[in-house]
């Protein structure tokens, strides 16, 4: 559940252009087929704009065992963990425009025991800017977070865990604020956070496969996570769904997700007043969401990851656009699914991995692992590995991998990134979108 800044990082830049009605189908067929023969996805995906379907996919399979394979499908429901703080936020405005909230509303007059309780506001929490210390970041986090514990238990360990900073200080990312958010709903309402969801979103705008989680059940066309090791697809835990609350309890379809960010930026749910606070962003975060600029295009939405699931919810204001992908594949999988998409749907220059395998040395790998900056880029890029593969990573970016071209010569093909190593001169050439930087190794 820890934050993951969309698969859509600073590397990502889309060059100019305009959205078009027609689409590259056979393109974005075979990206799909490459992933789905080469096993590197397992997931949904699904274009919308002004509520018609313009293309949806799915790949692989939802349960795996010995006995029994169950395919996706268009109603596949996945955890879509951190989307579910937009919909969190969505409710916090409805009782905001119901005049039963403000964003001023401070947290003592619900929760007392909390730190700064009368200091943090509502808006504090949902911009993360309340300094309440991230519960998911404890030490202990793992070993308790596969086992049902109850509301009051839970705000019991959000508020052991203290203040990292005063109220409105920065903005640093937490899943207590949503959390506790989620609580407020059930306390204000009298209701439950599912019955809250079912009336307020589901209900309203007819969302037929979006709810509050429980334990996963396939009969129900829930979907389980998997991570592929030695050749094969192995299940991941199952994080308990108590645990997670308002902040990423909700499971989903990528059709239903595309109906409600819809629904959201058409004003169907909050009032324009609502909408237009949830995209003020301070510290590039928003109000249940995150802004993103692609070169000439801004979307606004939200990403997720919870065990072996990861998801991104984005939606296009000047295009009427809305994408949604989920992924139940523990690997970089949702990279290749959501950015390639991305560009293949806006028409953009991108080759559909081939997937073929080049074997490099482990000592040659660990050589190219350091810190490299450039005078003429504004980020650092981290390389790691895991001794098979490399890894890159821009400062405040999620890490991606890199796949190999020769043992010299690395590329990122969702981004269009390819990377040159010189190791005897501790050096990198980057190049992208016809730009190259040179980058030297920090010693």
């Amino acid at each position: 559940m820890k934050i993951t800044t969309f698969y859509i990082s600073l590397f990502l830049v889309l060059a100019t252009s305009t959205y078009s009605q027609k689409i590259n189908q056979p393109k974005l067929d075979s990206l799909f087929a490459a992933l789905e023969q080469n096993n590197k996805a397992m997931g949904s995906l699904t274009i919308v704009k002004n509520d018609e379907v313009l293309y949806a996919r799915s790949i692989g399979y939802r349960f795996i065992s010995d006995k029994e394979k169950i395919a996706t499908s268009a109603q596949t429901k996945y955890r879509v963990g951190s989307i579910s703080k937009m919909v969190t936020a969505t409710m916090i405005f409805q009782l905001i425009d119901e005049g039963k909230l403000t964003l001023e509303t401070t947290l003592h007059k619900y929760l007392p025991d909390m730190p700064n309780a009368k200091l943090i506001t509502i808006g504090n929490m949902l911009n993360h800017r309340s300094g309440l210390h991230n519960f998911t970041s404890r030490a202990d986090y793992e070993a308790w977070s596969l086992i049902p514990k109850t509301q009051k238990e839970m705000l019991g360990i959000i508020a052991q865990g203290g203040a990292d900073f005063m109220p409105d200080a920065k903005t640093e990312y937490s899943n207590s604020n949503y959390y506790v958010l989620g609580y407020l709903i059930e306390k204000i309402t009298k209701q439950s956070y599912a019955k809250n969801l079912k009336e307020r979103i589901s209900s309203k705008i007819g969302l037929l496969n979006t709810e509050v989680g429980t334990k996963t059940d396939v009969q129900k066309n829930e979907s389980y996570s998997y991570e592929f090791t030695s050749n094969k697809w192995i299940l991941k835990i199952e994080t308990d769904i108590t645990i997670t609350g308002g902040a990423g309890c909700v499971i989903s379809t990528t059709s239903d997700l595309c109906q409600f960010i819809e629904a959201l930026f058409h004003l169907q749910l909050v009032l324009k007043n609502s909408l237009d606070k949830m995209q003020t962003a301070i510290d590039g975060c928003g109000m249940g969401m995150f802004p993103l600029v692609l070169e000439n295009k801004k979307c606004w939405g939200h990403s997720g990851k919870l065990d072996g699931f990861s998801s991104v919810l984005v939606y296009f204001p000047e295009d009427s656009v809305a994408i949604a992908c989920c992924s139940n594949a523990d690997m970089t999988s949702k990279n290749y699914m959501f950015n390639g998409a991305l560009r293949i749907f806006y028409g953009l220059d991108y080759i559909v991995p081939d997937f073929k395998l080049v074997n490099v040395s482990k000592e040659i790998l660990k050589s190219y692992v350091g810190v490299y900056s450039a005078k003429s880029f504004p980020l650092k890029i981290a390389i790691t590995t895991d001794s098979t593969i490399l890894f890159a990573q821009a400062t405040g970016q999620p890490s991606f991998p890199l796949e190999t071209v020769t043992e010299y010569q690395f590329k990122y093909d969702p981004a269009n990134v390819k990377i040159h190593f010189n190791g005897e001169k501790k050096e990198l050439v980057l190049s992208q979108n016809g730009g190259v930087y040179l980058f030297k190794k920090e010693e």
